[in-house]
Order: structure tokens, then sequence, then C-alpha cells
């Protein structure tokens, strides 16, 4: 018989997620609270948007808070805002071309990588 430890974030009595460590469930909770602070901030703003409305926007800029962060700072989308093009054009050649599974998924890792490399100046 094997044991297994689960970490479960709640939020107002639901189950949101699982995760198989504490580490990851903490970072999931902390995304949640910065959403929480997100809707709380559009809601108190004077533009009209209503609650469901205001609670996916602030998801998402929960789960996107790195790119919003650099927004902030540079006022210039990341380049890496680009790469999942490029690596989904790689992806769609890799296809066309008749080549080992491994290979292609080789090949798409290595984009990505590349592509995620950027240099950050310091302020």
């Amino acid at each position: 018989m094997a044991v297994e430890t689960k970490f479960v974030v709640v939020r107002k009595g639901e189950e949101k997620m699982t995760f198989a460590n504490k580490k990851e469930a903490d970072a999931y909770d902390k995304m949640l609270d910065m959403a929480d602070a997100f809707t709380d901030w559009l809601l108190q703003s004077e533009i009209e948007i209503d609650e469901v409305l205001a609670e996916n926007i602030a998801l998402h800029l929960a789960e996107q808070k790195d790119t919003v962060q650099h927004i902030l700072r540079t006022s210039k989308l990341p380049e890496a805002e680009t790469a999942p093009a490029d690596v989904k054009a790689d992806a769609e050649i890799a296809e066309e071309t008749p080549v080992e599974d491994a290979d292609v998924a080789e090949h798409t890792e290595d984009a990505v990588k590349t592509k995620k490399v950027r240099a950050i100046k310091a302020a």
C-alpha cells in the first residue's frame, strides 16, 4: 500500500487545485491572492465592469504576472511573447517533414529554450 501526500488549495470552502508538493501549492495560492487583489482593484475603479469579468481579467493578470511586470517596466511586450508562434511554426514544419517523433520533440524543445533566453537590463 502506497502513501501519498497531497496539498489542496481551498478557497471559500471550495477545492481549487491539488498539488504533489507544498511549493507548487503555495505558489498557486499566492497567485489566487494576487487575483483577488486585482479583482478588488478593478471593481473599485471608475470602470463599469461586472464582477465575473473583473474576476476573469484579474485571474489572467495574476497568471501572467511576469509579462505584466515586464510591460510595466519597459512599456513593451516581452520578446518571449513571439516565441509560441515561432515554436508553433517550427512544429508545423516538423510535421510536414517525415522524421522520428523524438527528433521533432527535441527540435521544438531546443527552439523554446533558445527563444526564452533574453537579456535583462539592470535598473
